[in-house]
């Protein structure tokens, strides 16, 4: 996909690098979202301002969520949440101001989200019961054990694949939609087609995020 102009790729090659404009936009991303944060712990006040309000209304929807979807067991795992929330969705709203890139329409960006919450829901269901962790794999008859804990091991690696191709395909969708969109009618058209450019941004950091709490609820109940 070819952008007519992307601000970061022309500042890349001034300075002669060339990681990919996924990384620089990730990179992006990611000093949005510690600047937002430095902000806002530097300015809390008991009557919260604007910014404050809208964090805590932010935050507290993804802890409400994540305590309705994994317990109260899954509150130590809010950091690791919230991060995949807070960067994805940001990630993909930055793809509808023009000169940038939602890094979330490269495969690359995605499979590293996916392959993160696929290592980590086995990290985190070995520490929580450690060997018998394998009975999640095993089902609940013995003699059919072999045969389900293949298929199990297919269901797991496919997560991965699933995680990322969702995102991956519905922002690469839109990006495309939108380019073609700005190329016919530049002025009034593509704008319906922004506003519902912010509903996929908001559904499919939405998805991602109630999917990988999912997975790590799955990995810290135990095997029946």
């Amino acid at each position: 996909m070819t952008h007519p102009f992307l601000f970061l790729q022309w500042l890349e090659a001034q300075l002669h690098t060339h990681v990919g404009e996924h990384v620089t936009y990730a990179w992006l991303v990611m000093l949005i979202l510690i600047a937002v944060a430095f902000v806002v712990s530097r300015g809390i006040k008991m009557i919260p301002g604007t910014l404050q309000n809208l964090m805590e209304s932010v935050i507290g929807g993804i802890e409400g969520l994540l305590v309705e979807t994994m317990g109260p067991k899954g509150k130590a795992y809010f950091p690791l949440i919230a991060t995949f929330a807070l960067f994805i969705l940001v990630s993909n709203l930055i793809g509808l101001v023009p000169g940038l890139y939602p890094p979330t329409a490269n495969l690359n960006t995605n499979a590293a989200l996916a392959l993160t919450v696929f290592a980590m829901t086995h990290i985190i269901g070995v520490k929580e019961h450690g060997i018998s962790y394998l009975k999640h794999f095993m089902g609940p008859v013995l003699v059919l054990a072999p045969l389900v804990f293949v298929i199990e091991i297919i269901g797991h690696i496919a997560r991965p694949l699933s995680l990322s191709l969702r995102l991956f395909g519905n922002m690469y969708g839109h990006e495309i939609v939108l380019m073609i969109f700005f190329a016919l009618v530049p002025l009034f058209l593509p704008i319906p087609m922004m506003l519902m450019g912010v509903l996929v941004a908001f559904i499919q950091a939405f998805v991602f995020t109630l999917l990988a709490m999912i997975y790590i609820a799955g990995a810290l109940e135990e095997a029946h």
